[in-house]
């Protein structure tokens, strides 16, 4: 499945985050203020690490990209220090996805204009990386047939989460058993519980917010819903990009892109790699009791506050079930 030609290629690691949600659990375990994509839960690695290395296998060095704050500087300047300046997309402020990934976006259609960029947050588990790998060749080879859309990969949904945003898959495309595709009906973002129950049983799936598609593909849904971004930042090069960050204000691109144009996406059912977000330190904590991992800060967390190991918005949910492990 793998395509040999990884020219034109690209990766963007979104690490920007304030990683607020599990800012009592990371000071926990590193000591400092530092957000959850710098901090190693397990492995001896931060997330960001277990990210660079799950992709690597699919894309060249120089065209992988990491998208930064600024303010974080000081957590990332080691784990990166021999990633190419130019690869660093250090943003003076968290804006958002929406602005982190225009930036992005816009230097790589520079260097590339017939560019494919796959967007990947920092801040996930997989227990299968593998599967996870197999999921995005596919995805490549989607936007082969399919240029004008952008493809989401859409992790099947295990319990009513409240957290998470839902994509309600419409006409199928591809009826496969491994990697089935579908045209998006509508975003959920984060239901009430009933409604994500309903969701559940009606075969939605959760946003991974990780995306596959063309560069111009990319630019012409930030251009059709947040216009204006697009023009603030194409005035960066006459003024300096702090005080061009200072009229920009925060936009998240599920709610002010993919929401507002579901006709322009696509998404692939991931049954297999066993996505977690790391977004609760209950996920986090199930995540590692179930593959019976005990990082030094666990066995030691009887020392601090309690870590629930279920949260209250899903309690007693089955067991994963990851297909091929």
């Amino acid at each position: 499945m793998t395509t040999s030609d990884q020219t034109h290629r690209w990766a963007v690691v979104l690490a920007g985050g304030d990683g607020t949600r599990l800012q009592e659990l990371s000071q926990r375990i590193s000591g400092d203020s530092r957000p959850k994509q710098f901090c190693r839960f397990f492995g001896g690695k931060s997330l960001l690490s277990h990210t660079r290395d799950r992709i690597a296998p699919m894309f060249r060095d120089d065209r992988i990209l990491f998208a930064l704050a600024g303010s974080h500087e000081q957590f990332y300047r080691e784990e990166l220090e021999g990633v190419d300046d130019k690869r660093r997309v250090v943003q003076p402020s968290n804006r958002g996805t929406a602005v982190a990934m225009a930036v992005c976006l816009q230097r790589i259609v520079q260097q590339d204009e017939d560019a494919i960029v796959a967007f990947f947050p920092s801040d996930h588990h997989y227990s299968d990386g593998a599967a996870f790998r197999r999921g995005i060749e596919s995805g490549f080879l989607t936007m082969e047939e399919y240029p004008e859309s952008v493809l989401l990969l859409g992790a099947q949904a295990r319990y009513p989460e409240v957290e998470y945003g839902w994509i309600q898959p419409g006409r199928t495309l591809v009826d496969s058993c491994t990697h089935p595709l579908y045209r998006v009906a509508r975003f959920w973002e984060k239901p009430a519980p009933d409604r994500a129950e309903e969701l559940r049983q009606k075969g939605c799936l959760w946003n991974t917010f990780v995306m596959v598609g063309l560069a111009a593909a990319f630019l012409e849904l930030l251009q059709a819903t947040v216009p204006g971004l697009l023009q603030s930042l194409d005035r960066g090069s006459d003024v300096q990009l702090d005080q061009l960050y200072d009229g920009i204000a925060p936009i998240d691109f599920s709610r002010s892109v993919l929401a507002r144009m579901p006709e322009r996406l696509i998404v692939q059912r991931d049954a297999a790699s066993g996505w977690t977000d790391f977004g609760s330190p209950a996920r986090v904590v199930d995540v590692l009791s179930r593959q019976s991992t005990r990082p030094e800060w666990l066995v030691s967390s009887h020392n601090g506050p309690e870590i629930p190991i279920l949260s209250p918005a899903t309690p007693a949910y089955g067991p994963i079930n990851h297909a091929g492990t």
